[in-house]
């Protein structure tokens, strides 16, 4: 084109054929060619796009037919694009329907490269920022390490656990016999004791560990990726079904991991899992210390410059996955964990609630419409774990009484007053049901929250001058306020008269 362009700017400036084939390079035939096919298509050639003159100059009356087969070619490939996944299409079967529809199409090599061509098209990367401390890439590595176990001689074949850091680049591999959720969690809890904190997002593959139900846009996760995200504080995602390029970053560290770990010790024997681990951590410090070609910088360096200080610190346990099951509250409100036969109390107006009962060895959650209601540490000695604040009121009261003894009794009724705990001390003698005795003392010390401490002690006074006092006693001179009214005489000598007999009259 920039030869064509020049001969059309020399022809305009009056140069002849044998100066123009000198000047660009080219034969005075081609020269002479271009020239006269120029000035057979159009007058003037100082007005025409680079297209309109190429199509002069080359005489491609066969572009344009050709260019019709194309969209033609084109419009098919929209369709073949979906057959050709489908069981028994093959490219000849679909060229073969092209070619019916279209008799004077491409011939099937063609016809293949330019598939080839328009799949290609359509099958684009896209390069992604990561930014520091924001996501974890994990994924199980496809082939598999191994140990011999040294009693039986049998070889172990063990998964191969990967994640790695994609801002920086820092690689964690981990040896375990399975991708079952104990072994699942286990690498999680290693890994983020690797790095020395959590990132903001933990994405996996569609693992069935992971991720009950795939969804391109909400994945459903099992119960102990949920436990997992809420013990550190982080989330967990998953990558779109089917699509490797979401965690192309872990999928490289796979093949990095196959060059720098399994090749490295394809040839030693290891006789328990602990040593191959302890081989691994050794090959994974020299490959995160090696430099990256053509820089000075590593893997470490750039994770302890840039976003080790970034990621979310550590709890201080590590996560112990919990066991779900889902109950009904009794009408004792307490929830029974079958396992161990023990029972733990929720509050009282849950009762008959269908309730999530998470629980390890340390502790007992239970839920309700994903609000957490009660809390418990877990309890193996007594049957019954019941918090008094989940009890209804009158059953406070009951476990109130029950928790008191004599000397508790008098001790508080002291430090309301001396009547009062004179009385105490009457109402505790007055059965030999001493349960009921108790009860009674409790309710009577209890009338000091309605009415004060002041006409408490001033009822129990009055309640001395009988010769027998009660609960119902004193309750009552406080409800008919005669605590506060002055007490009747008592102790007037009866003047002297006839009419008195004495003593001596009835001997």
């Amino acid at each position: 084109m920039e030869q064509l362009k020049q001969i059309v700017q020399l022809k305009e400036d009056g140069i002849g054929i044998r100066e123009m084939a000198r000047r660009i390079g080219i034969s005075r035939n081609t020269v002479r060619k271009y020239l006269e096919l120029i000035a057979e298509k159009t007058e003037s050639t100082h007005a025409l796009t680079d297209k309109e003159l190429a199509d002069t100059a080359y005489n491609n009356d066969l572009l344009v037919h050709d260019e019709q087969r194309l969209a033609q070619l084109t419009t098919h490939f929209q369709y073949a694009q979906n057959e050709i996944s489908k069981t028994g299409v093959t490219r000849a079967l679909l060229w073969q329907e092209y070619i019916d529809q279209h008799a004077d199409g491409y011939v099937y090599s063609h016809y293949c490269y330019h598939f080839a061509q328009y799949l290609k098209s359509r099958d684009l990367s896209m390069h992604l920022q990561y930014s520091p401390a924001d996501t974890i890439m994990v994924d199980f590595a496809g082939k598999k390490l191994h140990y011999i176990d040294s009693s039986t001689g049998e070889y172990i074949e063990c998964e191969v656990f990967i994640a790695i850091l994609p801002f920086s680049g820092v690689i964690f591999c981990q040896a375990v016999h399975s991708q079952r959720t104990a072994d699942f969690t286990h690498c999680i809890n290693s890994m983020l004791k690797f790095y020395g904190g959590v990132p903001a997002t933990i994405l996996c593959d569609n693992l069935k560990t992971a991720v009950i139900r795939p969804d391109r846009y909400e994945p459903i996760f099992t119960d102990v990726c949920t436990q997992l995200g809420e013990h550190y504080a982080t989330t967990f995602s998953a990558t779109r079904p089917y699509s490797p390029r979401d965690k192309a970053m872990v999928e490289r560290a796979v093949s990095i991991v196959y060059n720098s770990i399994f090749g490295p010790l394809r040839n030693q024997d290891f006789t328990s899992l602990a040593a191959l681990n302890a081989a691994i951590a050794q090959q994974l410090i020299l490959l995160n210390d090696k430099p990256y070609k053509k820089t000075p910088y590593s893997r470490n360096y750039l994770f302890k410059q840039d976003e080790q200080n970034l990621l979310k610190p550590l709890p201080t346990a590590a996560f112990t996955p919990k066991k779900v099951v889902v109950l009904t509250v009794q009408r004792n409100y307490h929830v029974q964990l079958s396992e161990d036969h023990r029972y733990y109390s929720v509050p009282f107006q849950y009762t008959g609630k269908k309730v999530r009962v998470l629980y390890d060895a340390r502790t007992v959650e239970i839920y309700l419409d994903y609000e957490r209601i009660a809390l418990h540490p877990r309890n193996t000695k007594q049957a019954y774990t019941t918090l008094a604040e989940h009890m209804p009121p009158n059953h406070q009261r009951m476990q109130q009484i029950k928790g008191w003894n004599r000397d508790d009794l008098l001790a508080y009724a002291l430090r309301i007053g001396t009547a009062t705990h004179q009385a105490a001390s009457l109402i505790l003698q007055n059965s030999i049901y001493m349960e009921q005795n108790y009860k009674s003392c409790f309710g009577m010390l209890m009338l000091q929250k309605k009415y004060s401490m002041q006409r408490l002690e001033a009822a129990c006074t009055r309640a001395l001058l009988g010769s027998r006092v009660n609960y119902i006693m004193i309750k009552n001179i406080l409800e008919r306020g005669l605590d506060q009214q002055v007490p009747p005489q008592t102790g007037i000598p009866i003047p002297d008269h006839d009419n008195i007999r004495g003593k001596d009259h009835y001997q």
